[in-house]
């Protein structure tokens, strides 16, 4: 196992989000990557290869279903967690359709985003 920073991408629109989780996760050694869109996310998950990826429901463009089936569905991408994050009440048949490998609902404190993210990656 090396000991290189271990990196997250978070896909949300709202700012207050990217940037709470983005302080959080640095404070604890993550290397955080935020986008407030999900257009060309083959390419933009490509680029950082990242350790784990959160994807919330209603990100534009596509969506965060879509968005996680294509990541699913490209071979380099595939094995990455996704942890789906709504504050939708259909949130865990949202991330089983998504193929997301766990969900996180919204509202969450930041004990819960340390333990599925921590989950995820123990996995």
């Amino acid at each position: 196992m090396s000991t290189s920073t271990k990196k997250i991408i978070i896909f949300d629109d709202d700012e207050d989000i990217l940037s709470i989780c983005s302080y959080i996760l640095e404070e604890q050694g993550w290397e955080v990557h935020t986008y407030s869109d999900c257009n060309n996310i083959v390419e933009k998950v490509s680029a950082i290869l990242p350790d784990v990826i959160m994807m919330d429901n209603w990100i534009p463009d596509s969506g965060g279903i879509i968005a996680t089936q294509t990541l699913k569905k490209t071979d380099a991408l595939k094995d990455i967690p996704v942890i789906y994050f709504s504050a939708n009440s259909d949130i865990q048949i949202l991330a089983s359709h998504a193929g997301a490998q766990t969900y996180l609902a919204k509202p969450f404190d930041l004990d819960d985003l340390e333990r599925v993210i921590n989950r995820v990656i123990a996995a």
